[in-house]
């Protein structure tokens, strides 16, 4: 795997937001529905592997103590620290006298050894199942399993690496398309229980739990949006930028402007498989400020046409947009 610091283009000391919004940007640029290719896809696929170590406090943490060595299936950080005081990889001491094979956990309990009994016996001819053979193959049982899933990620679509219990800690890498909807469901074929008797695997099944977000809202393929706007922008009109997840748009609020109001945003909502993508819709909040110095020292008479006049100015600048964020 490429170091995944070089994949998303950020240095060992970036902080948890830093990384998640280089994520963020990349994904957004290399998701395969807009760069068709494999190479797209392949880069796609590493810079999401990136985040999910990096995006992960705990793997981040393994990751820059042992390295790639972390990423493994089944490793355990107490025996490669144990190994370590060893000199088993590169410790003090060197010499290898640690086998990086105890480094992990394996399931089974058998280990290199029941494999190869496993081996000799069907060499030999003593595969317990061979008196079944007669009896007709059968289908394994799909699987089922629930998967949380960032709003951000469920509209613009993403890959998810999964260990699903029962895989004997096979890694699955999962395609969630764009548009995901809470409670939709993935299948993910021939990766459910085994078959008996020589028949196929079941499927897994996943059922998507889609997190809410602090701004905005999903109405079918529709995306809403409050925004906040001063006195001023709501009276005299102004330019203003709003998040979409396809970056950042212009949009102009029209001069006499009402809070209430809404305008439209085509094909800036949620995409549909062969379908347009839905629109977004911006309703605009006319907002005051809040400070207590607008008022301070200031008599009651003077008071009054203080707030006649922030009718029509728009009073103290400041920005009532300042938190949102897509």
């Amino acid at each position: 795997m490429k170091d995944p610091y070089a994949a998303l283009g950020v240095s060992r000391s970036a902080e948890n937001k830093d990384i998640k919004k280089a994520y963020r940007k990349l994904a957004s640029q290399l998701h395969p529905d807009r760069n068709p290719g494999k190479r797209a896809e392949q880069r796609f696929k590493e810079v999401t592997s990136a985040y999910e170590v990096l995006g992960d406090a705990k793997r981040r943490k393994l990751y820059d103590e042992f390295g790639e060595l972390s990423l493994q299936p089944g490793f355990d950080a107490n025996r490669a620290r144990a190994a370590q005081g060893f000199g088993g990889f590169g410790g003090p001491g060197g010499g290898g006298a640690v086998n990086l094979d105890d480094l992990f956990v394996h399931g089974g309990g058998g280990g290199l050894g029941d494999m190869l009994g496993d081996l000799f016996r069907r060499t030999r001819g003593d595969d317990p199942t061979a008196q079944h053979r007669a009896a007709p193959a059968a289908r394994g049982a799909d699987r089922k399993s629930t998967v949380k899933l960032d709003f951000v990620d469920a509209i613009r679509g993403t890959m998810l690496k999964l260990t699903p219990r029962g895989q004997g800690g096979e890694t699955l890498t999962v395609r969630i398309p764009p548009g995901a909807k809470d409670g939709g469901r993935v299948r993910v074929k021939g990766k459910g229980a085994a078959g008996t008797r020589g028949g196929p695997p079941g499927d897994l099944l996943l059922t998507l739990k889609v997190s809410s977000h602090p701004y905005f809202k999903r109405d079918g393929a529709d995306l809403l949006l409050d925004l906040p706007i001063t006195i001023a922008e709501a009276y005299l009109g102004a330019q203003v930028r709003v998040p979409t997840p396809d970056g950042e748009v212009k949009l102009t609020v029209p001069a006499g402007t009402q809070s209430g109001d809404r305008v439209r945003l085509r094909g800036k909502g949620v995409e549909r498989k062969k379908k347009n993508p839905g629109d977004m819709f911006v309703r605009f909040l006319v907002r005051y400020p809040t400070s207590t110095d607008l008022t301070a020292g200031v008599s009651k008479h003077d008071e009054k046409e203080l707030g006649e006049a922030l009718d029509v100015l728009g009073g103290m600048p400041f920005d009532p947009r300042a938190d949102i964020d897509w």
